[in-house]
């Protein structure tokens, strides 16, 4: 695969992290406790940075959710950002409680007065601002002027209206996301945008589904545009736990060798010539290593057929026989163990790599 030649966007500093330019491209998530309890949302964003979550956006319904987010943000290590809408307010409160970035939606937070309040507030404290476009809540205007019909068009043009808005009141510090719930017009409306503006965008399908649809849709329409280039933060929407978003955007990104991080398993889908329990070998591995964050590469094959070949590439392999199973070190066999042990004495090599 030849490397993938990213687009040139300015550099944005939210909290310790810097997107933009030449900075690795983040994996984000979302909160998914209500934000007035302090201790669950914690809990969560402090289990979500083990396993590689680097920037943290959490929900502002109300003003005791926004004034929950200082104590929030004392007791995490990763960036923390406030999605807001339909009110200027909530975004004051949380720039006073000092989050790390500001999102807001232009569709529903109000005219330009109420943005120009939370601009120049947000200037003030050095807070970063993302214009997050969505095609199911765009500006009633730009609906009436589309015959309420939501294009690419449509979300660029709000895009680029609310970056004057924010370029009028001396923002520079801005982040961009258009987000829809099908992969041609989100696809579309990144790239159209990109030809215009240079500041960093936030990719992600909104509304995805299901961890089984949300994934593949995430893959294929943030694949297309990464593979181009384009995108300097990424976040899966799924209705699925946020671990399983951070895992699949993580897993995106090493697919195509753009960040290294954790274990990359390569596996076989089995088939007749199988003699070992591939499938749940295979899945306990994937669920011990989770937290594993050092770059390893392991094969867990069920045959001589591609077995020793994948396991000459791995760090470490098992290729099955007959009840038994052999276990590779950079192709090397270090041992053979019964079935009923294998997974075992894979794990003890597996640690011995980790540390």
């Amino acid at each position: 695969m030849k490397k993938i030649t990213r687009r040139k966007t300015k550099i944005v500093k939210i909290g310790d992290v810097k997107i933009g330019g030449e900075n690795p491209i983040a994996v984000q998530s979302m909160t998914k406790t209500d934000t007035r309890n302090v201790k669950k949302t914690v809990s969560q964003i402090k289990k979500l940075a083990e396993i590689g979550c680097e920037i943290i956006r959490v929900a502002v319904p109300d003003m005791e959710a926004a004034k929950s987010l200082g104590e929030i943000k004392r007791q995490i290590q990763i960036p923390l950002v406030a999605d807001i809408h339909f009110s200027s307010d909530l975004a004051l409160e949380a720039i006073r409680q000092g989050v790390d970035k500001i999102r807001i939606n232009p569709g529903n937070i109000g005219n330009e007065e109420r943005i120009k309040a939370v601009v120049l507030a947000a200037k003030k404290r050095g807070i970063p601002i993302r214009i997050g476009v969505n095609s199911g809540s765009l500006e009633k205007d730009l609906l009436l002027k589309y015959n309420n019909i939501v294009t690419s068009q449509a979300m660029v043009e709000s895009a680029l209206r609310n970056i004057k808005i924010l370029e009028k009141y001396g923002s520079a510090d801005i982040v961009v996301s258009l987000k829809a719930s099908d992969i041609e017009r989100t696809i579309n409306a990144y790239r159209l945008l990109s030809e215009k503006v240079d500041y960093p965008l936030h990719l992600g399908i909104t509304e995805a589904g299901t961890f089984f649809r949300g994934t593949i849709m995430s893959a294929i329409g943030l694949g297309i545009l990464l593979e181009k280039g384009i995108g300097d933060t990424i976040r899966i929407s799924l209705s699925a736990p946020p671990s399983e978003e951070v895992r699949v955007g993580w897993e995106i990104l090493k697919s195509l060798k753009i960040r290294k991080r954790g274990v990359t398993i390569t596996s076989c889908p089995t088939c007749g010539r199988t003699e070992i329990n591939l499938l749940e070998l295979t899945e306990k591995i994937e669920k011990a290593t989770q937290r594993i964050s050092k770059d390893l590469h392991l094969a867990v094959m069920g045959c001589v057929v591609n077995g020793p070949g994948e396991a000459k590439e791995a760090d470490l392999a098992i290729v099955g026989g007959k009840k038994v199973g052999l276990i590779l070190k950079k192709g090397e066999i270090i041992r053979k163990a019964p079935e009923k042990k294998l997974f075992q004495e894979f794990m003890k090599e597996l640690k011995k790599l980790a540390n």
